[in-house]
């Protein structure tokens, strides 16, 4: 017959005091040693089952928008910076076919230039250009010659990877014609629409016929057209400073820019190579072949009779270039028209003081 099984409380008073504290040790060894057993078993991976569940009930414990900043992949790239132009352009041949005789049309000519954008800017797509251009042509009825310049001279500016626009600034209505006011206008203009470092002012009816003639800025002010038809593909004389020439946005500060004062034709580019010398800088130009140029032969135009008076104020550009230039420009702007290839600018330039 089987004995009743004594209650614990029975047994444990029954065992003398050295024999309990053993077994409370044993018994605490036992559990450790189990657990431990235990732990080691699921870290080995046999079973990851309850390392899934504090995932899991972790990830569902994360506020949204905490868990989306860590667990979204980055996917914003950074843009590489295009590595500059080099100084001379590999698309340069040097001369160009121009002929005047040809009929051209605008619709082609801007098929014929899908990376210009509207206004007449460029920039090349595969380097940074050393540049920024801005071409700026006084103008007034000249339409016939302007679809010359623009067939001509936008595939030669982009052979010489620049990042320009072409600014035509049209003198409104039918006072005397006033072209060194309307390049300071142009000046202006332009750096209220793009951050230009140089300044390129081009006669509208002259166009180079080599494409390594840059139109760009040098260390002193550049005569582009150094070599004319008109003249035998030579200088009128020496200090001839006009047809295309450029100054950089320093230079033009320097002489506080062009002067006002010169209605009709002549005497504004001498009164500029005054300003040059005056401020210490000289001329610098292309060779005579690399700056051939032709210019398209017309008539006088209305309203530009030769100024009388070009001859007193050429003697007094020294003491007038410094309150007579940018710092003393007034106009205003009639009308802005973006065209694909251009934009013109027509302003009221005023009438000649008496």
């Amino acid at each position: 017959m089987k004995q009743p099984l004594l209650p614990v409380s029975a047994v444990t008073s029954a065992l003398p005091g050295a024999s309990l504290q053993k077994a409370c040790k044993f018994l605490v060894v036992f559990c450790s040693l189990h657990l431990s057993v235990t732990m080691l078993y699921y870290l080995s991976g046999a079973d990851s089952s309850i390392f899934q569940y504090f995932s899991i009930n972790q990830q569902q414990q994360t506020p949204t928008a905490i868990y989306s900043t860590y667990s979204t992949p980055l996917t914003t790239t950074i843009a590489k910076e295009l590595p500059d132009c080099p100084e001379s352009s590999p698309l340069l041949r040097g001369p160009v076919t121009v002929n005047f005789n040809v009929q051209v049309n605008i619709t082609e000519d801007i098929k014929a230039n899908p990376h210009v954008t509207e206004g007449g800017h460029y920039k090349p797509s595969d380097c940074k250009a050393l540049q920024k251009v801005a071409i700026i042509i006084p103008f007034r009825n000249r339409d016939s010659h302007l679809k010359y310049w623009l067939h001509y001279m936008h595939p030669i500016l982009q052979k010489q990877q620049l990042d320009y626009g072409v600014y035509i600034i049209n003198q409104d209505g039918d006072n005397t014609f006033n072209r060194a006011k309307l390049m300071n206008i142009g000046y202006a203009e332009s750096l209220k629409e793009y951050d230009y470092d140089c300044f390129v002012f081009s006669d509208v009816d002259i166009v180079i016929t080599n494409d390594r003639n840059l139109y760009r800025c040098y260390n002193q002010p550049r005569h582009i057209s150094a070599a004319m038809d008109k003249f035998g593909f030579g200088l009128p004389y020496a200090q001839y400073f006009g047809g295309v020439s450029a100054l950089s946005k320093e230079h033009f500060r320097k002489i506080n820019g062009f002067p006002n004062k010169y209605w009709g034709w002549g005497g504004e580019d001498d009164d500029i190579y005054n300003r040059i010398v005056a401020k210490g800088m000289s001329i610098s130009r292309p060779d005579t072949v690399t700056g051939k140029c032709q210019m398209i032969k017309h008539n006088r135009d209305e309203k530009n009779d030769a100024n009388p008076k070009r001859f007193d104020l050429i003697s007094k550009t020294r003491e007038s270039m410094e309150k007579d230039g940018i710092n003393s420009l007034s106009y205003k702007v009639v009308k802005t028209e973006k065209f694909p290839l251009y934009v013109k600018i027509t302003v009221d330039v005023g009438i000649p003081s008496r």
